[in-house]
Parts: structure tokens; C-alpha cells; sequence
């Protein structure tokens, strides 16, 4: 069975990408650590859309975790013709006292495990000639980001390496699409790494989205056949003339703000 297999599934941009992809008559494949949001998910589309709703719990810190979910898939006979990398952490503050561990975990998740689950993927794609890959990164992609040192510098490379994927890829008839959201309406600032001043620094007055406003964006630029696209016309500006700046300047200029901000 074809399925589209969306990570960081259970809430957020994943979980409004899973009910707008099922309104659209879309088979899924939800994969987030917590399957009892995942068991229920996948209930709710199916008994609300008439679709197909499969999960695999997996926590994709772990460098295991995207080899378990090929396999995975192997066994339930689905085979992923939509592959959409939306899982994503992040932390704020002063990176030398920001925990090692939690930093490394977040490059895996965010680098590593896309790398693997596009690696493992493309090549029954590849072989079908259909398919695609959406990988998700950030207007953070765009920016240097003082005090949230790490996450930013993570979505530099899903940027970059998605870039040059979808070149890659074009021989073969495989669509990939870059898509950047920037501040959304979700869980991702209350966790523990996030929940603190410097994240709040961050955050106070951005111009901010719901994930079903992303989720639609990001659905309507791969109906548009688009590679690139940052969601939200504020954001989408903001990217156009950060552009014309020296990313030096702008992190000085970042680090500053923030800095004021924390001194209030």
C-alpha cells in the first residue's frame, strides 16, 4: 500500500499536516515517540476521512530509530511515496551552558535521522520513478541565531542539503521541496530546553502562524509543484532581505536585541 509518512507526527505542524493530507484521501504512516497519541490519531483519520492510518513509535534522537522504521515498513508491505520530514527540536540560551548531550540528540534528530530516512527511502522511489520528499527546516535556515546557536546551525544544513537533493533527485522524476516555516503555534517552545527567558527573549512580538495555516501552505507549494517555499508572506520578506545583509551583521544585530531584552 502507498503511504505518506510524516514525523513528528503526534502534535503540532505533523499531527494538521496528518488531518489535511487525510482530508485529501491520503494512506499514512505517523511516526512520533508517544504512541498512545499516535493509536489515537491514526482512529480519528480513519473513521472521520476513510483513509488508511498506520503509526510506528519511534523516537528519532536515537540513531537506530530510522533503520527500525524502514524495516518497519517493510513488514507492513507499505511503501512510502510521500516522505515527509517535519520532526524537529530545538533549544535556547547561551550554548556553552546548554546540556551536551540534549545538543547532540538534537542534531540527530534534526540532521541525522532526515539523512537516513531520505537515504533509505529514495531508492525505492528511485526505482518506481515516483515519489517525493518534503524536509522541513526554518526561518532559522536563513540566520545566523545567537541562543539558539545549535538549532539554527541545524536547519542551515536541512536547507543545504535539501537544496542540492532536489537537484539530485530531478534525473529521476523524484519531486523535493525545501519548506521553512517560521514561529508557529505549537509545543515547540515549551519544552525544556525552550522554556526559559532566553527562549521567551526570543519569541516576544514574532510574527507568528498556526500549524494548520503552515500545514496548508506547505500542502498547496507541493500541489504547486514548488522546491522552495517559506511560509508566510512576512516571513518570505524577511528572507528576501536578510538576504542583502552580511549574516555578521545580523548576528550581531540578533545577539544584541536579544541581550537588551534579557536585561529588562
Amino acid at each position: 500500500m502507498d503511504v505518506t509518512l510524516i514525523t513528528g507526527a503526534s502534535g503540532g505542524i505533523g499531527e494538521a499536516l496528518a488531518t489535511q493530507l487525510a482530508a485529501r484521501k491520503h494512506n499514512l504512516l505517523l511516526v512520533a515517540r508517544s504512541a498512545d497519541k499516535l493509536d489515537r490519531l491514526c482512529t480519528q483519520l480513519a473513521e472521520s476521512y476513510g483513509v488508511q492510518a498506520n503509526c510506528i513509535p519511534a523516537d528519532l534522537s536515537k540513531p537506530e530509530a530510522a533503520g527500525q522504521i524502514y524495516e518497519e515498513c517493510r513488514k507492513k508491505k507499505l511503501t512510502v511515496t510521500l516522505l515527509i520530514n517535519n520532526a524537529g527540536i530545538g533549544s535556547s540560551g547561551e550554548f556553552v551552558k546548554n546540556d551536551r548531550q540534549a545538543e547532540l540528540e538534537m542534531l540527530q534528530l534534526n540532521n541525522a535521522s532526515l539523512v537516513a530516512l531520505c537515504h533509505l527511502f529514495l531508492p525505492n522511489m528511485i526505482a518506481s520513478r515516483k515519489g517525493g520528499i518534503i524536509n522541513v527546516a526554518s526561518l532559522a535556515a536563513f540566520f545566523p541565531s545567537p541562543y539558539m546557536a545549535v538549532y539554527a546551525a541545524s536547519k542551515v544544513f536541512v536547507r543545504s542539503f535539501t537544496e542540492a537533493l532536489t537537484q539530485e533527485c530531478k534525473p529521476y522524476g523524484i519531486r523535493v521541496l525545501l519548506f521553512s516555516p517560521g514561529f508557529t503555534s505549537t509545543n515547540f517552545m515549551n519544552t525544556p530546553a525552550n522554556d526559559n527567558a532566553w527562549g521567551k527573549a526570543l519569541t516576544d512580538g514574532a510574527y507568528t502562524q498556526t500549524a494548520q495555516q503552515v500545514a496548508i501552505e506547505m500542502i498547496q507549494a507541493w500541489e504547486k509543484n514548488e522546491t522552495f517555499h517559506v511560509s508566510g508572506r512576512l516571513n518570505a520578506w524577511s528572507v528576501r532581505l536578510g538576504a542583502l545583509i552580511p549574516n555578521a551583521t545580523i548576528a550581531r544585530l540578533f545577539a544584541s536585541r536579544k541581550r537588551k531584552q534579557m536585561s529588562r
